[in-house]
């Protein structure tokens, strides 16, 4: 029997859920205006405050160097291997039973990036016969256009695959629109098609998409294989690496710094799965999906969401099992340079918006149905995901923007003391080994851009170098003031809607 818990409406009601909801943004607020008070105020506290800040900087630049390198080694590794040859040579018969259920949702995404999706499929080494590719549209984007791509899809494709297409219709009681009141709908008509047929539950795997993911020809093979030999394979969902190759060349520098930024990011959670969460495309079992009522309809981040409803629903004995073969998909260029930018920024406070899973754990872990779940597990996924949420939105603005201030302010016998004569060299010294990061994240980069179409001159390979000279700028511009604004609006009450980021193929 389905578990749900309390649509997040109804949670909102709670003035105790309100109130979790302010601690983030109310944290990050109260650090810029202590900052500006002091650097008035106490100059030299604040410039304590700025290097023990540039050092933990600095150790997170290490972190991040070292967890990188591990996983770039296990993504080199994983992406080279035969998975298939491995299944039939581990489960030559078990193999066969599994089915992959594929959900792919779709607003107004031309048919020429549905196309390039479904190649992508077609192209798997898994046996086509084994997929139920299910294409699900929006009434509110139109039924009869969606419906005459889906049928040009079908056409196409229809006779290597079973596609399965479904239509949510707008203005359903209780959801937002956007991805995850699609794929709630859409799963709903896939189970009951499933039950339909005899198929067992536990024999399916589903897998949602972002409707431009390509996949990697042995992903299914790796995602199958890894099923079959996981211990507790219906307690876990399964994560590969998202690459936002599919337009690399194509794309301005800043997007293309931003979309590393993110492959790089999830690159270093992916070798600490104990801290995992479940992000954009992901795969998981069909039995844990129907048990906690498929994804929330009335939520933004539902990819995350996801696994902290299983989570809570099996009292911590939930986690999310890293998958080293890759996805790829678009990054958020759009038409124009300045719609592009504007795409960038929207995607990036979407993502940003993941800190609406802070309330949720809270109020679950505290009052909710997650009370069961050790006192040192909760600390450590609300730790995990509110540091980061706070580093995302604050490190940026305190080391390239507040940093000086406090200096400017010093005066009289407070601008005589070592601290304040040695300061900054100490800021310029610890920023400069943190520049090493920049480094590695520009070489390794370089592995994983696709092959330079024949149109590019070679220079545009040495820009791919250069272009990480803007990451600073990036990281302001495109990371902290998005996350900014997302804790701000889920402070103040004024909740983010689901924002369809323009695809051009």
């Amino acid at each position: 029997m389905a578990h749900s818990s309390p649509p997040t409406a109804v949670l909102r009601r709670s003035r105790r859920y309100r109130l979790f909801e302010v601690i983030p943004g109310a944290v990050l607020w109260a650090t810029f205006a202590i900052g500006v008070v002091l650097s008035f105020v106490r100059p030299l506290w604040a410039v304590v405050f700025i290097i023990c800040f540039s050092f933990y900087w600095l150790l997170r630049v290490i972190y991040f160097i070292v967890y990188l390198s591990v996983s770039w080694g296990h993504f080199r590794r994983d992406a080279t291997v035969n998975w298939m040859a491995r299944l039939e040579r581990d489960a030559p018969a078990e193999w066969r039973d599994i089915v992959h259920c594929v959900f792919l949702p779709t607003y107004r995404e031309p048919v020429s990036v549905l196309r390039g999706t479904f190649a992508g499929l077609a192209a798997s080494a898994y046996p086509m016969e084994r997929f139920i590719v299910v294409l699900a549209g929006e009434e509110r984007a139109g039924r009869d256009e969606f419906l005459a791509r889906a049928a040009e899809i079908r056409k196409e494709f229809g006779d290597r695959m079973e596609i399965m297409v479904t239509v949510h219709p707008a203005d359903l009681a209780g959801e937002i629109p956007g991805k995850g009141s699609n794929l709630h709908f859409a799963a709903k008509e896939l189970v009951a098609a499933i039950d339909r047929r005899g198929i067992p539950h536990e024999r399916v795997i589903v897998s949602a998409f972002d409707v431009d993911t390509i996949v990697h020809p042995q992903y299914f093979a790796c995602l199958t294989w890894t099923f079959l030999h996981h211990p507790n394979r219906l307690r876990t969902s399964y994560q590969p690496i998202a690459l936002y190759n599919n337009n690399m060349w194509e794309s301005p520098a800043f997007m293309r710094v931003a979309a590393f930024g993110t492959t790089f990011w999830l690159l270093t959670e992916l070798v600490r799965p104990d801290r995992l969460f479940t992000f954009s495309s992901h795969s998981m079992p069909l039995p844990a999906l129907i048990d906690v009522g498929f994804w929330e309809k009335d939520i933004v981040t539902e990819d995350s969401r996801i696994f902290l409803q299983c989570f809570i629903r099996y009292h911590g004995e939930y986690t999310v099992t890293p998958l080293f073969v890759p996805v790829s998909m678009f990054t958020a260029k759009a038409g124009t340079f300045v719609r592009s930018m504007v795409n960038l920024y929207k995607q990036q406070r979407r993502w940003g918006w993941g800190v609406e899973h802070f309330p949720y754990m809270l109020w679950h872990f505290t009052i909710g149905d997650g009370r069961a779940i050790p006192w040192r597990k909760k600390m450590k996924y609300l730790w995990n995901l509110g540091e980061g949420m706070y580093s995302w939105a604050s490190a940026p603005i305190i080391l390239f923007v507040f940093s000086r201030l406090p200096l400017m302010r010093l005066r009289g016998a407070a601008a005589d003391t070592v601290l304040a004569q040695t300061a900054p060299f100490v800021l310029q010294w610890l920023l400069s080994i943190a520049m090493v990061g920049i480094i590695v994240s520009a070489v390794m980069s370089l592995t994983l851009v696709p092959h330079r179409p024949r149109q590019y001159r070679p220079v545009a390979s040495f820009i791919l170098v250069l272009q990480w000279l803007l990451l600073p700028v990036t990281l302001v511009l495109f990371g902290a003031v998005p996350a900014i604004e997302a804790q701000t609006r889920l402070m103040i009450g004024k909740y983010l809607g689901f924002y369809v980021a323009e695809k051009e193929h």
